[in-house]
């Protein structure tokens, strides 16, 4: 891994982003929350390094904090997609018959509509608010593990190892959990991996279409949602730092997860 440098660039970006998130109430300069109209739509300068918004708000602190909202919501919707997909994708190819073909044609049915179109419904039936925009992503991600745990379990339930198990009476539930899981992981850890990126973008974009946090709240999305109005006008830092944010913090899962499918897949390795 520590050969990969875009890997090793991809690992930067996260470690600092979760330790800005961690240390924000005490590095931000200033309340995320707290207007000032006196200092609105002021320019990046000393005081304030990424300018303020149309409420005199300090953008790096807004962004600090907002950190916390984004990067937490993409990682724990793709923590509720793995626990629910992997055990629905495993049974379903473990078991195959009646039980694999409905909990795949449920899946179909959810790949058949676009991401984002799938979440904004889900989140507008539930409501607005954080828990919303969380479960609209999470649910949207778990069709990928279930094909991906189907696609590894198939491959998988043949193989001599299992058949010893079958053969010694042990229980279904060991077979799945103890011996096919941990050789199904490698894909599974690269796919949570570029799904936290994918959740990010998702989660982002219902806050900027206002169904996810309410205001004031600072989140990346809905800063970008609060500031496009004044592109025209000339206050590009409104918008451009916070979608820096979003587009750093992406590009970091993106590139830890190539790094992590070159090192734990044999095919892809150079040899050095």
């Amino acid at each position: 891994m520590m050969h990969n440098r875009l890997a090793m660039v991809g690992l930067l970006f996260i470690a600092g982003w979760i330790v800005l998130a961690l240390l924000a109430p005490f590095i931000a300069p200033y309340a995320p929350n707290e207007p000032n109209l006196l200092s609105k739509l002021k320019p990046p300068s000393a005081e304030h390094w990424f300018g303020t918004d149309n409420f005199g708000r300090d953008i790096f602190s807004r962004i600090l904090y907002g950190a916390q909202y984004t990067i937490w919501s993409g990682m724990v919707a793709v923590g509720i997609s793995f626990c629910i997909g992997v055990p629905l994708g495993g049974i379903a190819a473990y078991y195959g018959g009646w039980i694999g073909n409905v909990i795949m044609r449920v899946m179909d049915m959810f790949l058949a509509f676009p991401a984002l179109v799938l979440a904004m419904a889900i989140a507008a039936s539930i409501g607005p608010g954080l828990l919303s925009a969380m479960i609209a992503v999470s649910v949207v991600g778990i069709p990928e593990y279930v094909r991906l745990m189907y696609g590894q379990t198939m491959l998988l339930r043949e193989k001599e190892f299992v058949e010893a198990g079958r053969a010694i009476g042990l229980k279904d539930s060991i077979i799945l959990y103890r011996h096919i899981l941990p050789n199904a992981l490698a894909p599974l850890i690269v796919r949570a991996t570029l799904g936290i990126g994918f959740a990010i973008l998702i989660s982002s974009s219902l806050n900027f279409l206002g169904l996810g946090v309410k205001a004031p709240t600072a989140e990346w999305g809905a800063m970008i949602a609060e500031g496009r109005r004044y592109i025209t006008s000339g206050e590009w830092w409104i918008v451009s730092f916070p979608g820096l944010a979003i587009a750093t913090s992406i590009m970091g899962f993106n590139l830890l997860g190539d790094g992590l499918r070159d090192v734990l897949d044999p095919r892809l390795r150079t040899r050095r």
